[in-house]
């Protein structure tokens, strides 16, 4: 038997721990692995390979929600634990984070791809020496150019903002749910 068959979904939601980070546009995936753990009654809280996770059942396959605790730049070293400990596969694995190349309000899926300049997704991509792997990028493109990238992703969202994310993140968590429901390719067709 096909052992991939029966491993668990993880989604790993990419961001900064402690309070500090948690309203920050670099921390979309926390927010979104957060959402997903209320609205299918689990808690995200389970210790293991540096991350806090949460166990549930999402369209009737069994999901492991990740928020890695490395902070961003060594979540690879907490995905890669995850991945090895079950013999689990990266096929099974969607990684949230967000996008400065994509406008705000906008998601992509993708199977595979490069890591954009994403310190979190050049971490996964190096640890698991694979770019094979589903993502799912949250837009936080600013209005204006940008004297420096890493004050502007660890900012809070704006008041304004946040209304707009809570959309996005009810868009995401829809995406999510399709792509274990229906695959990655019907998924990609209707949410991008």
């Amino acid at each position: 038997m096909d052992s991939s068959s029966e491993a668990n979904w993880l989604i790993v939601g990419l961001g900064n721990p402690g309070l500090r980070y948690e309203k920050t546009r670099h921390n979309l995936g926390f927010m979104l692995v957060d959402r997903l753990a209320r609205e299918f009654q689990t808690q995200v809280k389970r210790d293991e390979c540096r991350a806090l996770i949460g166990r549930t059942e999402i369209e009737n396959k069994t999901v492991e929600l990740v928020k890695p605790q490395t902070f961003m730049n060594l979540s690879g070293e907490s995905v890669n634990c995850l991945l090895k400990k079950q013999s689990r596969s990266a096929k099974k694995l969607i990684v949230i984070s967000d996008d400065l190349a994509l406008p705000v309000g906008t998601i992509r899926l993708r199977f595979k791809g490069s890591a954009g300049g994403h310190n979190g997704l050049k971490s996964i991509i190096g640890c698991l020496r694979t770019e094979e792997f589903i993502r799912l990028r949250i837009g936080i493109q600013p209005e204006h150019p940008l004297r420096d990238t890493k004050d502007f992703v660890l900012e809070n969202f704006s008041g304004t903002d946040l209304k707009l994310i809570e959309e996005v993140l009810q868009h995401s968590a829809e995406a999510i749910r399709a792509v274990i429901s229906d695959g990655i390719e019907k998924a990609m067709a209707k949410y991008n």
